[in-house]
């Protein structure tokens, strides 16, 4: 699924890891993605997160997209910085997931988190559908 995700690699996003409910990717944030107010527009920081959580519910098999998802801003972003997003399954029942992701840069005194996650999946096709 990542490798046909336009968005997200044109971004540079990477994909680091993913399976079995679970993923982590990268970005580092560039000129084109900080605000008015000189720090990363948290847009970017959904859309990383987002992406985790796709890799991440996605992770099982069949087609399962977002029916929903909400984000808290911990701490600022800026240029240059380099984020990672972890998404962990919490649960899924029936064709529902609910899956928490957390955005963090390290820092000379280890993780510092810059955003938390959750989404919440829906799986749209059977296991073996193409579409």
């Amino acid at each position: 699924m990542f490798a046909a995700d336009s968005a997200s690699r044109s971004l540079g996003i990477e994909l680091l890891d993913a399976g079995d409910g679970s993923a982590s990717a990268r970005m580092q944030v560039g000129p084109s993605m900080v605000n008015g107010h000189d720090i990363a527009h948290g847009g970017y920081l959904f859309l990383l997160a987002d992406t985790a959580f796709a890799c991440a519910c996605n992770s099982h098999g069949p087609m399962t997209v977002a029916s929903g998802a909400e984000i808290s801003f911990v701490a600022a972003a800026r240029l240059g910085d380099e984020l990672t997003a972890v998404a962990e399954e919490r649960t899924r029942y029936g064709r529902n997931g609910i899956y928490d992701v957390t955005v963090y840069r390290e820092s000379a005194t280890g993780r510092e988190v810059v955003a938390e996650f959750r989404g919440r999946s829906r799986t749209i096709a059977r296991e073996g559908d193409t579409r």
